[in-house]
């Protein structure tokens, strides 16, 4: 009996044990928590509370009704959504422009933090960081005015040169087949230089010794990029690109939006500007939400069968 009682004690204690050191730890990390905390009451204030929201999903909701006091429909928003033949078309413009920029944009990064990171020059290589970085903190809506304005028909440069050679001008962001490269160019163009920050961050953190031993062994540059740096930041690559592939239903707003007109409309509506088209210019803010929802949990359900696959591969993984 004493026994017993002694064994259903220990879980008792080694409770109290876990809860004791994690109390020390915090107390000895009390600082670096302090400076988290802005971080966690913004996710907590502007990304988790306004969750409450998707039950709008469910409702035929109204102002005068509220959350509490609008009717219910259950499922009814889902099955209109499934119904409309414009879902499917935008569903798959979501799909295709996102894995066209999953092929194409995410490389470029890493291709970049590996050039800059062989640049022997630390001025040069401090100015080619700055110059690659500067695209990232212009607006789309002047970038996207950069581009009409460049691609004009009528004064566009691309136009004016195509004249100038005997060709006629073409209205690049009027005809759908141009409108896919344009943006996968244009997003690549302004965000390439700000994701290489992560991976150059991770090659510093890499052993030089590495370098040295691989030096010494006989490996050529490209080599010791093959060989050393690629396999020492797998991990960030695999992170960042299971990341990725959760937002693969995500395309942005701003740039599509300021780059789609009614010539284009049929390749370039995406669940973004569906949503704000169709949900909130007319009013119709369950259905808003319900594509929404819809889209966040496909990308949801796509990150975790990444995340499964890359255990598979042996890597760690987000979770």
């Amino acid at each position: 009996m004493k026994g017993a009682g002694a064994q259903a004690a220990q879980p008792a204690v080694k409770q109290k044990s876990k809860a004791g050191a994690a109390w020390k730890y915090l107390k000895r990390k009390k600082y670096l928590y302090l400076l988290l905390l802005p971080c966690m009451l913004y996710m907590l204030i502007f990304q988790y509370i306004p969750m409450y929201g998707v039950v709008m999903a469910f409702q035929d909701f109204s102002f005068k009704g509220g959350f509490f006091g609008s009717e219910w429909v259950g499922l009814e928003n889902f099955q209109y959504l499934f119904s409309l033949p414009d879902f499917y078309r935008v569903l798959t413009n979501s799909i295709s422009l996102s894995l066209l920029r999953l092929v194409f944009a995410f490389p470029i990064p890493i291709i970049l933090a590996l050039m800059i990171n062989e640049i022997p020059w630390l001025h040069y290589k401090k100015a080619c960081q700055t110059v690659i970085y500067l695209p990232y903190f212009i607006s789309w809506v002047v970038i996207g005015g950069i581009l009409v304005n460049l691609l004009s028909p009528s004064w566009g440069f691309a136009n004016l040169f195509l004249k100038s050679i005997g060709m006629e001008p073409v209205f690049f962001l009027g005809e759908e087949e141009y409108f896919r490269p344009i943006v996968v160019i244009s997003h690549i163009w302004k965000q390439a230089g700000w994701d290489t920050i992560i991976y150059l961050a991770a090659i510093t953190s890499i052993n030089p010794e590495l370098y040295e031993a691989a030096k010494i062994d006989g490996a050529s540059k490209f080599k010791r990029i093959f060989y050393v740096t690629l396999p020492c930041i797998r991990s960030t690559i695999v992170i960042l690109l299971l990341l990725s592939i959760g937002g693969l239903m995500g395309n942005g707003f701003e740039q599509i939006n300021v780059l789609q007109n009614s010539n284009n409309i049929m390749i370039s509506e995406v669940f973004e500007t569906y949503t704000y088209r169709v949900g909130m210019v007319n009013g119709r803010f369950s259905f808003a939400t319900t594509v929404g929802l819809f889209s966040s949990t496909v990308g949801f359900i796509l990150l975790l069968l990444a995340n499964w696959a890359a255990k598979l591969l042996g890597e760690d993984g987000i979770f």
